[in-house]
């Protein structure tokens, strides 16, 4: 009897870690994106011409969906045209609380094709992430993207930056 006892139990707890895996997986999506972006004031700056307050940058973006509420999101966005210069590219990533209903949290940096920018900046989200087939969603968010600019000795700087957003993801 106690055999069977002993060869019971292995067989449950072989059972329940190979079902650990599975519960923990959850959904791993890409998807491509693009965003409608404005600076929340004119910027004046001295010297400085052909600056951007406005613009449309495209995003690849990667989701981890696991079970429960969280998303975690990396994003990779590319901007053709930003502050008077060419091609630069933010790698960002989001934490996100809700459903189809979402809010969250993200930081990101800068790069320009040779280095990145010294300081990050933050983002907060809002947005609707609709699903239209079991393995096709559509995201539309709003985000307010600020960033510390201690650095610059003007007090007419201000690249707070509204944001318009909408990616398609595929479920894989």
């Amino acid at each position: 009897m106690r055999k069977i006892l002993v060869f019971a139990v292995a067989v449950f707890c072989l059972a329940w870690l190979a079902s650990v895996p599975a519960a923990l997986a959850g959904t791993h999506r890409l998807g491509v994106g693009a965003n409608y972006w404005k600076t929340v004031n004119d910027l004046e700056i001295e010297d400085a011409t052909d600056i951007d307050e406005n613009g449309l940058s495209w995003l690849a973006s990667y989701q981890y969906v696991p079970a429960g509420i969280f998303k975690l999101e990396v994003d990779l966005e590319y901007y053709p045209k930003l502050a008077g210069q060419e091609a630069f590219w933010s790698p960002e990533l989001f934490v996100l609380v809700g459903g189809t209903i979402y809010a969250g949290a993200g930081i990101g940096v800068y790069y320009d094709g040779e280095v990145f920018n010294d300081t990050p900046f933050y983002m907060l989200r809002a947005g609707f992430d609709f699903t239209i087939l079991p393995f096709l969603s559509l995201d539309i968010n709003a985000n307010y993207r600020f960033n510390d600019w201690d650095s610059f000795d003007t007090d007419d700087l201000d690249t707070d930056t509204i944001r318009l957003g909408a990616a398609i993801r595929f479920a894989l």
